[in-house]
């Protein structure tokens, strides 16, 4: 069989950064071996240190580069010495909006001999993707204030959905939980009880699409309100879940501590007829930079998304199953970083030797 090839643009960022895009690579360059594919890379430097150096963020030369790819490999953003939301919005919310990734897909799995803050719940229970509108709703800034300063002043900030906004990433989510074959059920999660024309609006296409051409798929629907509950309550419950930018946001972070925390987080900003973005959910940790002790695993799962997405489904499924592996067998005592037993090149080679 010829070898398949794929040109990553990386970028290792701020921070512990570097480190876990390492280890990160590390694993993909083993299943790539492997499954016989190879992985081309690029470093860029966009990140805090460049942006007090030189006062660039993140050029539109850069997005034009960035297109020529076929998918990016994020580290962390985040500077001590940079104001928060400079970077944030400067880099990752440009590449979301100016590639439009418009799919964030975020797994929330429990694995074994993983700690989870619930009770009597297990990697059995805990086992469900969400499926977030990436580029809209009021994450778009339309709005504006006035009087800003005054004890007059007012802010508005609107939640702004287009029915072909709506559609396409609803369609992403009755694919991916047919293809997921696990439960079958797609729940929508809003709140058209109070956000009455947006809600509807995606209430109405949820129900239309899959009428129309999802019928073996079972439709759900929570307020995002109780969706929290539930979500503490029983987790088993879920499949997949679909649901605006702003609610997404907050559920994923929910969904990020009861499998275990950000150590083993992974997402991604995906474009399926475009370049996609992948990274760990947690941040730059700047006070571990340098010291091998921070915790891999999440960037190493969010390279497993990658190389899913990119139809190296069988390379996926073996860093999957090597992570398993891993922590199944204790030799990892925790995930939080410097409290492993271990260094973070060594949980890089372990899982590696999985694969």
């Amino acid at each position: 069989m010829s070898k398949r090839s794929y040109n990553i643009a990386v970028i290792p960022g701020d921070g512990t950064g570097p480190e876990v895009v390492h280890e990160g690579i590390k694993v993909m360059d083993t299943a790539a071996a492997r499954f016989g594919f190879k992985l081309n890379y690029q470093h860029f430097d966009f990140g805090g240190d460049r942006y007090l150096r030189t006062g660039e963020i993140l050029p539109d030369s850069a997005l034009a580069e960035f297109r020529k790819f076929d998918s990016i490999f994020l580290g962390a953003i985040g500077h001590p010495q940079v104001k928060p939301g400079i970077l944030e919005v400067g880099i990752l919310l440009k590449s979301r909006f100016a590639l439009d990734q418009y799919i964030n897909l975020r797994p929330v799995k429990l694995y074994p001999g993983v700690e989870t803050p619930l009770k009597d719940k297990g990697p059995e229970d805990i086992d469900f993707v969400v499926v977030r509108e990436n580029t809209g709703g009021i994450y778009t800034g339309v709005g504006g204030a006035v009087q800003v300063g005054t004890p007059y002043e007012v802010a508005t900030q609107v939640m702004v959905y287009s029915r072909p906004i709506v559609d396409r990433c609803i369609r992403y989510a009755y694919e991916y939980t047919r293809k997921r074959n696990r439960k079958k059920m797609l729940t929508l999660v809003h709140k058209c009880n109070v956000l009455t024309y947006a809600g509807d609006l995606w209430v109405r296409a949820h129900k239309e699409m899959g009428d129309a051409e999802f019928p073996d798929i079972k439709q759900d629907y929570n307020h995002v309100d109780a969706c929290n509950m539930w979500f503490v309550k029983s987790p088993e419950y879920y499949d997949v879940i679909v649901t605006e930018n702003l609610f997404g946001d907050i559920i994923t972070d929910l969904g990020a501590i009861i499998q275990g925390g950000l150590g083993i987080a992974a997402g991604g900003n995906i474009n399926p007829q475009g370049v996609s973005m992948f990274e760990p959910m947690g941040g730059s940790a700047p006070k571990y930079t340098g010291k091998n002790v921070i915790n891999p695993l999440a960037a190493i799962c969010a390279g497993g998304m990658m190389l899913e997405t990119l139809g190296e489904e069988e390379a996926a499924k073996s860093i999957d199953s090597s992570v398993t592996g891993v922590l199944a067998s204790g030799r990892i005592k925790s995930l939080a970083a410097g409290r492993m037993g271990m260094g973070t090149r060594e949980v890089g080679d372990l899982v590696a030797k999985g694969v």
